[in-house]
């Protein structure tokens, strides 16, 4: 069951606002693989998912440390950062396999850096610069995937 989604999105704000909204959607078990140039706004969108949590604290991208936690009641969330990444092994050397699983919700920016070895997505979340804001592009690829973006619509 495949869900397809367009915004376009004037400012950061209307980001943070769009992503607040989704996370009250998320369930444990769920990967969210986050696309985008440089500066789109993925790292933005992450920071809207955890406000809409009730997370207060500072996010910062894990571009260096590759993962950063976020630890809630029901689940973790794990933000991870790929972009250093020169080849898809070296998600697995990470260990990054046992994060995955029915206890953690994982976000993943630059998920393309691992091939094909990350398990599939159920949303991408892909941003883009647009004449005025951003562009966001979202697909829901399994049942619970489309379900979160049809409930934020």
């Amino acid at each position: 069951m495949m869900f397809d989604s367009n915004y376009d999105l004037k400012d950061e704000g209307e980001t943070l606002r769009l992503a607040e909204n989704m996370a009250s959607h998320l369930r444990p078990g769920m990967n969210l693989y986050l696309k985008g140039e440089l500066g789109a706004g993925k790292t933005t969108f992450v920071r809207g998912l955890l406000r809409g949590l009730s997370y207060q604290d500072k996010v910062k991208s894990p571009t260096y440390t590759l993962v950063e936690p976020y630890n809630f009641d029901k689940f973790t969330i794990y933000h991870f950062d790929l972009y250093r990444f020169k080849d898809e092994n070296e998600w697995d050397a990470a260990g990054f396999r046992e994060y995955f699983n029915n206890l953690s919700i994982c976000l993943v920016e630059w998920p393309e850096k691992a091939g094909h070895i990350l398990p599939k997505p159920d949303i991408s979340i892909e941003l883009s610069h647009a004449t005025l804001g951003r562009h966001l592009h979202l697909i829901g690829y399994s049942s619970i995937g489309a379900e979160c973006l049809k409930a934020i619509i």
